[in-house]
C-alpha cells in the first residue's frame, strides 16, 4: 500500500455560477482500521479561499502550518488577502511541481477514480448555490460508497460572494 493511501480520503471541489464548493469526508484511518469519525480535510485560509488537503494526516497538517504562515506574511506585506490564483501559485512552489487550474471540478484521495466518474456525470456549468451543493454531496457520497479507506459522511461548504454555508453530511459508517 502506498503512504498516499496509508490514511484514505475523498475530496472534491467545484465551481458554480458566481460560487464554489469544495467536500470532504470524514473518517481518519490507518489503513483499514478507522481512528476518527470528524477529521478535517478542508482549511480556511481566509473567508474566501479554503483548500482541501488528503494524504499521510502529519503532512496535511504540516502543509497547512506552512501555508497559513505564508498567507500571514503576504498579509503584512500587501495588507490585503491573497487572490485564489496567487494561493495557488504558492501552492504550487511549497509543492515544488506545476499544477493547472481546473476550470469546472477537481478530485483527490484514494476515492479519486470514483469521483471522477460521479463528477463527469454530474457536473453542469454555471450551477447555482444549491444545486452545487446537491451535486457536489451526490458526487462524494456515491464515491466513498466505492472506496473502504474513506467515508463517515462529509463536510462540504460552498462558497458565494455574500455567505459561506457549511454542512454535515450523513453517509455510510463502517
Amino acid at each position: 500500500m502506498s503512504i498516499f493511501e496509508y490514511n484514505g480520503s475523498a475530496l472534491v471541489a467545484m465551481v458554480g455560477k458566481n460560487c464554489f464548493a469544495i467536500a470532504s469526508d470524514r473518517r481518519l484511518g490507518v489503513q483499514l482500521q478507522t481512528i476518527a469519525t470528524d477529521f478535517q480535510r478542508i482549511h480556511k485560509i481566509h473567508d474566501k479561499l479554503y483548500i482541501g488537503l488528503s494524504g499521510l494526516a502529519t503532512d496535511v497538517q504540516t502543509l497547512y502550518q506552512r501555508l497559513v504562515f505564508r498567507h500571514k506574511l503576504y498579509q503584512l506585506r500587501e495588507e490585503r488577502d491573497m487572490k485564489p490564483e496567487t494561493f495557488a501559485s504558492v501552492v504550487s512552489a511549497i509543492l515544488y511541481e506545476k499544477r493547472e487550474l481546473a476550470k469546472d471540478f477537481v478530485v483527490a484521495g484514494t476515492a479519486a477514480e470514483s469521483l471522477y466518474g460521479a463528477c463527469e456525470s454530474m457536473y453542469k456549468p454555471d450551477m447555482e448555490s444549491d444545486e452545487l451543493f446537491e451535486t457536489v454531496s451526490q458526487a462524494l457520497l456515491a464515491s466513498v460508497d466505492r472506496d473502504c479507506l474513506s467515508g463517515w459522511g462529509g463536510h462540504v461548504f460552498v462558497v458565494t460572494p455574500t455567505e459561506v454555508i457549511e454542512k454535515t453530511l450523513k453517509g455510510r459508517m463502517d
